[in-house]
């Protein structure tokens, strides 16, 4: 026989344990949620052009279309090196010291710097062709460390392929890059086995600093038929130098992406940077938002590619392009 008053007495325990139990279910949510309002993110950019300008902005962008939006809910310091690798350990070692939530790192040595001062905080890389090589991830499908991002790895087969449809009686190109560049030595490697597939022969034009590219472009006339330069940072920032020589000299340059065409290149299949820019910019979302570690983040890539042609350069030096490009 149930007496009233234990009933009573039960129906209150079993009711006060199911308030307990959703106080501390709501309570455990709002544990889970992100408390940080604000994020500090460090960008370290490794020289002014417009390709990594263009990724600087496309990021800033990605992130404001999300809701992420500079001096509201997150702070950028942006930084850049000017073309120094002693400027990048410095900038790094700053983002380190400032404890930012997140570093973006613009180009390959800025990436290596900003790797090789920490290992905790979250580090994403754009405009870097190849993180693997360059020892910031175990591999591109799977970092395996702080750091990923976006590669700007260009259609370097068809670039050559482009060359030598342009510049059809081409037998012998110069190879212009900055050797101690790691993206750039990459994308060589791959030039050069382009050329051998299609029977072109190649020389190494190689330069260690910007005061170097006028003597070594001035050294090529009148020894090959054309110029390539791969997404060489170095070149591109120097890129009127080699389009100056190349205008009087009547000679062909085929650059790894748009920018250095428009200020003295002549054509190019190449990526859009500022898409470059957007695409990493929604990592960094899944970062700051979703909490997502790089290490299981693969190195992202754009996948469409564009041809960019400089009339007023293929006009100058005597060059017809194909109709059907």
């Amino acid at each position: 026989m149930n007496l009233p008053g234990k009933s009573i007495f039960g129906k209150t325990v079993l009711l006060f344990a199911v308030l307990c139990f959703v106080t501390m279910s709501i309570l455990g949510c709002t544990k889970a949620e992100p408390k940080k309002k604000s994020f500090k993110i460090g960008i370290l950019q490794l020289v002014e052009h417009d390709a990594l300008d263009a990724s600087y902005k496309g990021f800033v962008d990605s992130l404001a279309e999300a809701g992420y939006v500079d001096g509201t809910n997150i702070s950028i310091d942006y930084q850049n090196a000017q073309g120094e690798q002693a400027n990048c350990q410095t900038i790094a070692q700053k983002f380190v010291n400032d404890r930012c939530d997140l570093i973006l790192a613009i180009a390959t040595p800025a990436a290596q710097a900003a790797a090789n001062l920490t290992d905790t905080i979250p580090i994403l890389v754009t405009a870097v062709t190849d993180p693997e090589s360059a020892k910031l991830v175990k591999s591109n499908a799977m970092p395996g460390t702080n750091v990923s991002g976006t590669s700007d790895l260009t259609p370097v087969e068809a670039q050559i392929k482009l060359l030598k449809k342009i510049v059809p009686g081409a037998k012998k190109i110069a190879l212009l890059y900055n050797s101690s560049e790691q993206n750039s030595a990459f994308q060589v490697a791959i030039a050069k086995k382009a050329c051998g597939e299609i029977g072109l022969s190649y020389v190494d034009a190689t330069v260690s600093n910007s005061n170097e590219i006028q003597q070594v472009v001035q050294n090529l006339v009148g020894k090959v038929d054309a110029i390539y330069v791969p997404t060489d940072n170095m070149i591109a920032a120097g890129i009127t130098t080699v389009g100056m020589i190349a205008r009087e000299a009547k000679l062909p340059v085929i650059c790894g992406e748009e920018g250095p065409v428009m200020k003295g290149g002549l054509a190019t299949y190449g990526i859009n940077y500022y898409e470059l820019g957007k695409l990493t910019g929604k990592q960094a979302v899944l970062i700051l938002r979703d909490g997502k570690k790089p290490a299981e983040m693969p190195i992202e890539y754009v996948q469409s590619f564009d041809l960019t042609v400089n009339k007023d350069m293929a006009e100058a030096i005597g060059i017809t392009i194909p109709s059907d490009l």
